[in-house]
């Protein structure tokens, strides 16, 4: 069964973005801050992180076979130029699909019908993979929709005191979690997984 995991980068006090929806100079300083390149799919785009970190993205990648994402990162990252970092299909979860865009293409595919539809394109299209969601409101719809079996976070030592958090506005806490499953230690950043415990 294709597994369906969540994973950001979070500070210490539990957000993935400042409240103007930035911050990541501080969240981000790991990607850059070590001697180990890892390449991307786009060209003009490559991490410098500790061994540990590039080998944590290395199998990240190699595990995930689809992304789930809202409109909004779609919209602000400007499709990512066409084509995910991350090199697999991503299935962005909208009212209505862009204009200029088609509603199934190698790269993106916008699901209309809600969360559920939008995670069984993305199993279907991700077959023995993992499918990740982004962070934030997308993650908490798939978790309160059942749907979710792992979270990932990318821990930095850094203290916001406000922003977006991991799960925005989560209406079935508290969630019990397993683990830590996966506990890796870069430069800057502590890389944990934990298993969502199933209700019933």
């Amino acid at each position: 069964m294709t597994k369906v995991t969540t994973g950001a980068t979070m500070s210490l006090d539990g957000y993935i973005a400042d409240a103007t929806h930035g911050g990541f100079e501080h969240l981000f300083q790991w990607y850059g801050n070590g001697d180990v390149e890892t390449k991307t799919a786009n060209p003009d785009l490559s991490f410098r992180t500790s061994a540990a970190s590039a080998e944590h993205i290395r199998e990240l990648t190699g595990r995930t076979g689809a992304l789930v994402v809202g409109r909004r990162l779609f919209d602000m990252t400007n499709g990512w130029g066409g084509r995910h970092p991350m090199d697999v299909p991503v299935v962005v979860v909208t009212h209505h699909v862009p204009e200029g865009w088609d509603r199934e293409g190698e790269s993106f595919v916008f699901v209309t019908d809600g969360i559920e539809a939008a995670i069984e394109r993305a199993k279907a299209i991700a077959g023995d993979k993992e499918v990740g969601v982004n962070g934030g409101t997308i993650a908490t719809q798939v978790l309160e929709a059942g749907l979710l079996d792992e979270v990932h976070v990318d821990l930095v030592p850094v203290l916001l005191g406000d922003g977006i958090p991991f799960f925005a506005g989560l209406k079935i806490a508290p969630v019990l979690l397993e683990g830590p499953t996966r506990v890796v230690q870069g430069n800057g950043v502590t890389h944990l997984a934990y298993r969502v415990r199933k209700q019933g």
